[in-house]
């Protein structure tokens, strides 16, 4: 598996384009309508769209992606707040075009994506239905856990205890992964169990 970080203009969140032929790619988090093109310039085509979160800051480019051909999927307790008001979008003065969810999932669930496995590993917290992607030693966690950090819980759905919760979970994996997070720099499982001051394993 190949991995591509895409980084966002302005205010987004980090996009991953996941590839196992070098020619069909799923995307996570896409951010900003630029992915598409992104992709394209890596003579990608994005079959599949994961979203570990609905926020306006995930997903201003999955209306681009799912005209493109793009099938988009998110778990099913975070449907309802990507497609309404609690994205996030008009509280920050942005605006999303609109898309659907094409497909939803639970947590524990195996995802066979253009070749991949894929791993759905429910995650509560910054929202309701928070979600991390496990492929193979690579571990996307959206704005669950950070380089040193952890996401917030002051939006709507979100809660400390649920999150806290979700970080020792993730903890409680067996050995070590690249984790490939939202914002910021990537890190490992194994120095956020040393080093997070914020959830301590």
């Amino acid at each position: 598996m190949q991995v591509y970080k895409i980084f966002p203009k302005g205010f987004a969140s980090n996009c991953y384009l996941l590839t196992a032929d070098g020619k069909t790619a799923v995307a996570i988090d896409p951010a900003q309508p630029r992915v598409l093109q992104e992709a394209e310039k890596r003579g990608l085509t994005v079959a599949y769209v994961l979203l570990t979160h609905g926020h306006f800051d995930h997903i201003g480019g999955c209306s681009a992606l799912s005209a493109a051909g793009a099938k988009i999927c998110c778990s099913h307790e975070e449907k309802a707040l990507a497609l309404g008001e609690n994205n996030m979008a008009s509280a920050f003065g942005r605006d999303v075009p609109p898309f659907s969810i094409d497909v939803t999932f639970r947590d524990g669930e195996m995802l066979d994506l253009c070749g991949m496995k894929i791993k759905v590993i429910a995650t509560p917290g910054h929202t309701e239905g928070s979600v991390c992607f496990l492929c193979e030693d690579a571990l996307f966690t959206g704005d669950t856990l950070f380089c040193g950090d952890v996401g917030r819980t002051d939006l709507p759905t979100g809660s400390a205890e649920a999150l806290q919760q979700s970080i020792r979970k993730l903890y409680a994996m067996e050995g070590d992964y690249a984790v490939y997070p939202g914002h910021d720099e990537d890190t490992t499982l194994q120095k956020e169990r040393m080093t997070n001051e914020w959830v301590r394993a």
